[in-house]
Parts: C-alpha cells; sequence; structure tokens
C-alpha cells in the first residue's frame, strides 16, 4: 500500500499537481519545488500571499549545494545531531521556482525521515514543497480530520497513509543560517 501511495503522489508532483500529505510533522500540502505554475496553484489552494516564504524537503543533505550556493559547515552538524525535525533556512538559494525563494534570496530547507515523505523525494529525485495543510491564517492541522475539507477539494491527490495516525506532531525548529555559520532560532 504504502508504494502505491507513493507511486500515484509521484505521479501527480511529476504532471505538476499539488498533494495532500503527511510529512515527519504535520499533514501538509505540497509540490514540485522547481515547477513555478505547481508552487502557484498551491499557494492558491492556500489562500497564502506569495511573499510568504516555504520551505523544501530533500531526503539527504548531499543534496544541498543543488539547491543552495554557500553551506556553512555547521548546517551539517545541526542536521546530523537533530533529535527532532529541523528546517534550516539558508540564504543563496538556487536552482528552485523563484516563488519557492524569498524576497532576501534565502530558502527554508528540512532533510526529511519519514516513512513517506523519504521514499517519495527519493524518488522523485527534485526538492518538494512542505507547507502546512491550512488556508493561510487558520490554524495549522494537528491531524488528518482537522483539514479544512476546502484545502482537500482543492489538491489533486490526498495520500491515503497515516490518516488514522492520533500522535500529536508539532511543525519543525527553524533555525536561520548565516554564511559565516552563525545561526538563529525562528522558531523552537
Amino acid at each position: 500500500m504504502l508504494r502505491d501511495e507513493i507511486n500515484k503522489a509521484f505521479d501527480v508532483l511529476k504532471g505538476g499537481g499539488v498533494i495532500l500529505y503527511p510529512t515527519d510533522t504535520i499533514w501538509g500540502l505540497g509540490c514540485d519545488a522547481t515547477n513555478v505554475d505547481a508552487v502557484e496553484k498551491l499557494l492558491k489552494i492556500k489562500n497564502r500571499p506569495a511573499e510568504k516564504s516555504l520551505i523544501i524537503l530533500l531526503d539527504v543533505d548531499s543534496k544541498l549545494q543543488s539547491y543552495i550556493s554557500e553551506i556553512p559547515e555547521v548546517a551539517y552538524d545541526l542536521i546530523e545531531y537533530a533529535e527532532n525535525p529541523l528546517t534550516l533556512v539558508f540564504p543563496g538559494a538556487k536552482n528552485l521556482a523563484q516563488n519557492v525563494i524569498n524576497e532576501d534570496g534565502s530558502v527554508g530547507v528540512r532533510i526529511v525521515k519519514h516513512d513517506f515523505c523519504t521514499p517519495l523525494v527519493q524518488r522523485f529525485r527534485k526538492p518538494i514543497v512542505s507547507t502546512s495543510a491550512n488556508i493561510s491564517g487558520k490554524p495549522s492541522p494537528k491531524f488528518f480530520d482537522d483539514i479544512d475539507p476546502e484545502i482537500i477539494a482543492g489538491v489533486d491527490y490526498v495520500v491515503d497513509f497515516e490518516q488514522e495516525n492520533r500522535n500529536s506532531r508539532k511543525p519543525s525548529t527553524i533555525m536561520k543560517l548565516a554564511p559565516g555559520g552563525q545561526f538563529e532560532f525562528i522558531r523552537k
């Protein structure tokens, strides 16, 4: 069943669609992070202003160099030793859809460790956008049952995995990195 769900989500992503899927944090909306039209569609579903930044998921830290111009060494240590999901905001984003990149040229990246997301990102071979599955300004859904029907109706595919999961999850910790390796917490 998991493999089937990965294949279905892969086909939708490849076609420029938007998926509703479980992540290592909370339920998310996702699309191809290199496809401007797919990102625009996701932003429209979420009713989110384009100037608000998005994060991308990668499966391994060795892929960072494909999407970030300069990676401070401390980033690899932070990723390796993080006990909980960690999103790092890097300056110098590249090779991504322009509407994924923040106005200051940065992008948030999470190396995902999850039964569904990791193999999906591996198969897709490109970063996937991950943003909470809520209408902008409304609370993030803790469980699948909390997701607004408008969100469900707007996506191209709803992943049938972990919909019954009642384990409480929370958004990732977010840290902003500077080229020299300094960092600050955005969300703990």
